[in-house]
């Protein structure tokens, strides 16, 4: 039976090479953009007063699985990673309509100014990206969680710019690493980790004008593989570190619903983009038992269930598992996207429809819809049916 639902792959990625910065970045800060360098064995970025063989293991898309490798020229990652044509080549190869497109930033630097430029820098090159084909692209801007008024701007100018949703930490950071964080050298993990240790949590007082300025705007917030980061450089840890980063989900989550964020901004939707979901309905009504025991001692401040909130606000999104097509109508199931990933490691590029067929084997059309894009472009607000925001520079 042929298709009658656009597809709509709810995670994947771009890669821009390290020179995009010069061009994006303030005028005053450019020259100190990472640089390109070609080698014989590999291609370097310079930068900082190192220079380090380029990443190729979130561009494996295309690649046998006996053939990924960590490190070496730009030449061999997909280029689809950055070139907006050769994505949508490989999104018609692939099968897919619709891309909703994470990132390729900020900067890791220890510079704390450049840390926080490169935010910006790296949004409005997406929001570039994605104007090559609106219809088809959707970008998630990048937010830092530090000063809740800075994550405020940032969010407003991701409105300007066209987005309708924005990454953000899994944690924040925590007012001793605020001060710390140019000294130490702002990595790149803090803008999807945050601080898991701090003192800060999403909970808090402090950050509910942020909160009420995505839900007056609209403005769908994902956090991305945020609570435990894969060690890519320790083959021996990697794997379980991955099986990891996905349950880790779970943590953020729970800060937010348990602590009332749901509760008092009942408009807002946050999306766990790569954590896999067969673990949501567990989760639920996991949430759900221990509160019901504890919440009077604890002084929780829910007035409905957990897996209400979880229900009505938290969505996440998988690529190739069952466990979650299978536990879609059990309660805390539903919110679920499927995506391919590309062009990272897990990716099913270029077999999308090949892995589609044999995981959704038996599940019903209407199922399948909503698993595929249904719920994807009510919550990215893309797609067939969706009018795309005019970025305010075009009005």
């Amino acid at each position: 039976m042929a298709r009658t639902y656009q597809i709509v792959d709810s995670d994947v990625h771009v890669n821009p090479p390290a020179t995009f910065w010069k061009d994006y970045l303030p005028a005053h800060l450019a020259d100190l953009a990472p640089k390109l360098e070609h080698a014989e064995d590999a291609d370097y970025v310079v930068f900082e007063g190192q220079r380090k063989k380029i990443s190729l293991i979130n561009a494996q898309a295309g690649r046998k699985w006996t053939d990924y490798k960590m490190t070496g020229k730009l030449s061999d990652a997909r280029k689809g990673g950055w070139m907006p044509a050769e994505r949508l080549a490989d999104m018609d190869q692939d099968g897919m309509d619709v891309a909703v497109i994470y990132g390729g930033g900020p900067i890791g630097t220890r510079n704390d100014e450049l840390y926080m430029e490169s935010f910006s820098a790296y949004n409005r090159w997406l929001a570039d990206f994605c104007s090559y084909a609106p219809d088809r692209f959707t970008g998630v801007a990048y937010l830092p969680m530090r000063e809740v008024d800075n994550a405020i701007r940032l969010l407003r100018e991701a409105a300007k710019l066209g987005f309708t949703s924005a990454n953000i930490p899994a944690f924040p950071l925590s007012p001793e690493r605020i001060s710390a964080t140019a000294a130490a050298g702002a990595s790149q993990i803090l803008a999807i980790r945050g601080d898991p240790m701090g003192s800060r949590r999403y909970d808090q007082p402090e950050f509910e004008p942020f909160w009420a300025e995505a839900q007056e705007l609209g403005m769908t917030l994902t956090m991305h593989l945020g609570g435990r980061s894969p060690r890519f450089q320790e083959p021996e840890k990697f794997l379980a570190d991955l099986a990891m980063s996905k349950l880790a989900m779970a943590e953020p989550a729970a800060i937010m619903i348990l602590g009332g964020v749901f509760q008092k901004f009942p408009g807002l939707k946050l999306v766990l983009a790569e954590s896999g979901v067969g673990w949501f309905p567990w989760f639920a009504g996991y949430m759900d038992a221990t509160w019901k025991k504890h919440r009077f001692w604890t002084n929780n401040p829910l007035t409905e269930t957990p897996s209400f909130y979880m229900e009505q606000n938290v969505y996440g999104s998988f690529i190739d598992e069952v466990a979650g097509i299978d536990n879609l109508h059990k309660l805390g199931g539903r919110n679920i996207m499927w995506s391919s990933d590309y062009p990272h490691s897990e990716t099913t590029f270029p077999n999308s429809q090949e892995t589609i067929e044999r995981i959704f084997k038996g599940v019903p059309e209407a199922d399948k819809a909503l698993i595929l894009g249904g719920i994807a472009k009510q919550v990215f607000r893309t797609g067939d049916g969706w009018a795309k925001p005019v970025p305010a520079a075009a009005e």
